[in-house]
């Protein structure tokens, strides 16, 4: 009896002690009796351990929506989305296929004549040669080893070293190079490679993000990241054909012919060119060749050698704002300031200084409008040309003819 009664005092207290204690536990986190007001785990997901799961939503976040950020049509107390904080995975999709170039090349330079002998006044000049090296970067876009690179990398080089991301280096052979557009293509024999996926240039809007991948300074596989700060770049004077992408991805030298990437990994231009950084220049203003030039241009090269563009012979050249209105030509002008004698627009009648006003009937705006609008045509398309000769009005027609190839040098 004595027993029982002692057991029955230490349930009782068990008890006191527990529901205590549970209501403290409660009164200080509410959340662990699942009410509406609890706070959901945030982070954790299957398979995970600790990090963060990602769901299909968070591929297919709209434009105007930043993943992580409370969107107005969020039910109240909803999981926030998870915030995606790397592109790894866009670099380990595409680097692979980004390569660097070395090349060499043998200059020739006339020596300084000794003191006495510029005296007397008659010498023979003495030569000597170097060996220049550069160096640069280029993107595998066909597993059969097809490389597209800058022309300005490779111009004038006697030997061209590639280097891949898993360490192989081999020689690589110029296929093809386009200097109206400043491309080349190579070829690297050595089987099956990893080709870049391509992907649209068009498509890119202003503030996309992407990534520029290439050998700067020699320190390869670099990545730096940046916006598409506008397209349709021109009249930079960089190439005869320009529509560039200009980013403020950081691009310096040894990034010429490397990636220009998107967020899914891929190519979406070639990496070429900065504004002059001398003497406390612009910085992060770079410039890339769009990849639907680059498909173009590629194709073309391996089919015929060359890029094969239409050609009327003659070189067009904007007017000045006083040029226009001197000649009453409201928004700008284009003028012939030189033709090339037995070419199809000199035999239509075309002469120096006359204006150009019209192609096939569409308005020209510039110059560089009117050889790009050209050059997109197949030789022997007829084409109509109009404009002014002094004050009598023309429109020519007749068949324009192939681009001569431009002879691709060495840099100075």
């Amino acid at each position: 009896m004595k027993y029982a009664r002692f057991l029955a005092k230490f349930l009782i207290r068990a008890v006191v002690i527990g529901l205590a204690a549970g209501f403290l536990i409660v009164w200080w986190k509410p959340s662990l009796l699942g009410g509406p007001d609890a706070a959901p785990p945030v982070g954790i997901g299957p398979g995970t351990g600790s990090g963060p799961a990602f769901s299909s939503a968070d591929s297919s976040a709209g434009a105007g929506e930043v993943a992580g950020a409370p969107g107005r049509n969020r039910p109240t107390g909803a999981a926030p989305t998870v915030v995606i904080d790397s592109f790894a995975d866009a670099v380990a999709r595409a680097s692979p296929a980004v390569v660097n170039i070395y090349t060499a090349r043998v200059v020739t330079e006339q020596t300084q004549a000794p003191p006495l002998a510029q005296l007397f006044g008659d010498f023979w000049p003495t030569y000597r040669q170097r060996v220049e090296r550069s160096l640069g970067s280029g993107v595998i876009v066909n597993a059969d080893g097809t490389i597209v690179t800058n022309q300005h990398v490779i111009a004038g080089a006697e030997s061209i070293m590639v280097q891949l991301a898993d360490g192989r280096v081999a020689e690589a052979k110029i296929v093809g190079q386009d200097p109206d557009t400043d491309l080349a293509v190579l070829h690297l024999p050595l089987g099956k490679l990893p080709a870049m996926p391509l992907g649209r240039s068009d498509k890119l809007r202003a503030g996309d993000i992407v990534l520029a991948i290439g050998n700067p300074y020699g320190l390869s596989q670099t990545v730096t990241q940046g916006i598409v700060s506008a397209t349709g770049r021109g009249q930079l004077g960089l190439a005869t054909f320009e529509n560039f992408i200009q980013t403020d991805a950081a691009i310096n030298p040894g990034n010429s012919g490397g990636a220009l990437i998107d967020v899914r990994g891929e190519l979406v231009g070639i990496n070429t060119a900065v504004l002059n950084r001398a003497y406390g220049g612009p910085e992060g203003i770079g410039f890339a060749i769009p990849v639907n030039l680059v498909r173009g241009v590629v194709r073309q090269i391996l089919e015929h050698g060359h890029v094969i563009r239409g050609w009327l012979g003659l070189s067009p050249q904007d007017l000045s704002d006083a040029q226009a209105a001197q000649l009453g030509v409201a928004g700008g002008g284009i003028t012939v300031v030189n033709i090339l004698v037995k070419s199809p627009a000199y035999e239509a009648g075309v002469r120096p200084g006359d204006l150009l006003t019209s192609l096939n009937g569409a308005p020209l705006a510039n110059a560089q409008e009117l050889v790009s609008r050209v050059a997109a045509l197949k030789p022997g398309t007829i084409v109509s040309l109009g404009g002014r000769h002094g004050v009598r009005p023309f429109d020519y027609r007749f068949a324009v003819m192939e681009r001569p190839t431009r002879t691709a040098q060495a840099p100075q």
